[in-house]
């Protein structure tokens, strides 16, 4: 596999082993604010023209992104991240792993994107598949800089409503518990929120510790039937589980 140039980022955190949490944090805080939500045709184009790979390296531009949704603002977060730790020496994908993971047209469970933008528990699959970290149920696991799947009601799939998240912490508003997490939130866009814990019907966390497997992706099934169901039929908390690991 031919060698390329990756573009310098600055770390301004030291790692522990396989604690990659402080990065996607450092990336959040990167990342523009507001620009607007929609799902629209013409918010996939700006995430596509987003990111690209050429002989000057590999370009990630969540400015040209907007207006954006929750999963392209994730996915963002996610590259920019895997970015970051390769430009700094701690992992090395290969070029046809980049290749792979450039977000494209893919229906959901297709590929590396179309399995994070899936309905039901797509970065938790791709996560669990390519074993890149922990998939979790429980708050008191959680950690800031975990990313997390929102089910606001009790459906997974077809009739589910959802949000992919990066999670930021819990905190007390006036006697309530809230839970505060960064994504692109209607009608704003790129930002944080907070809501009532109890507004959250389920949670599921995945945590990135072994990046490094993301040049397994040539193993990848190319098309997740699990996830690609997801679209007309619905699974349960129980079948997500299973699916992922959590724990």
């Amino acid at each position: 596999m031919k060698s390329f140039f990756i573009l310098t980022l600055c770390l301004t955190v030291t790692l522990r082993a396989n604690d990659f949490n402080a990065i996607v944090l450092e990336q959040v805080h990167a990342m523009p604010s507001g620009g607007g939500y929609a799902t629209t045709r013409a918010a996939h184009d700006a995430l596509l023209d987003s990111c690209a790979i050429s002989s000057a390296g590999i370009r990630i531009q969540a400015t040209h992104a907007t207006p954006s949704y929750c999963s392209g603002a994730t996915y963002l977060v996610f590259l920019k991240t895997l970015l970051a730790l390769q430009s700094h020496g701690k992992i090395n994908i290969g070029e046809d792993a980049w290749k792979a993971l450039m977000p494209a047209r893919l229906g959901d469970g297709v590929g590396v994107w179309g399995r994070w933008n899936a309905n039901g528990p797509g970065t938790a699959r791709l996560f669990y598949e390519l074993r890149l970290g922990r998939n979790f149920t429980s708050y008191e696991d959680a950690q800031p800089g975990d990313f997390m799947k929102i089910f606001w009601n009790d459906s997974v799939g077809k009739n589910e409503r959802g949000h992919s998240v990066v999670f930021l912490g819990l905190e007390n508003k006036d006697g309530v518990e809230h839970v505060r997490f960064w994504s692109s939130n209607k009608p704003s866009g790129y930002g944080e929120k907070s809501v009532p814990k109890s507004k959250v019907s389920q949670a599921l966390f995945s945590r990135l510790e072994f990046p490094s497997y993301l040049n397994q992706l040539a193993s990848l099934p190319a098309r997740d039937k699990y996830l690609a169901s997801l679209l007309s039929v619905n699974s349960s908390i129980g079948e997500v589980r299973k699916m992922t690991g959590a724990r």
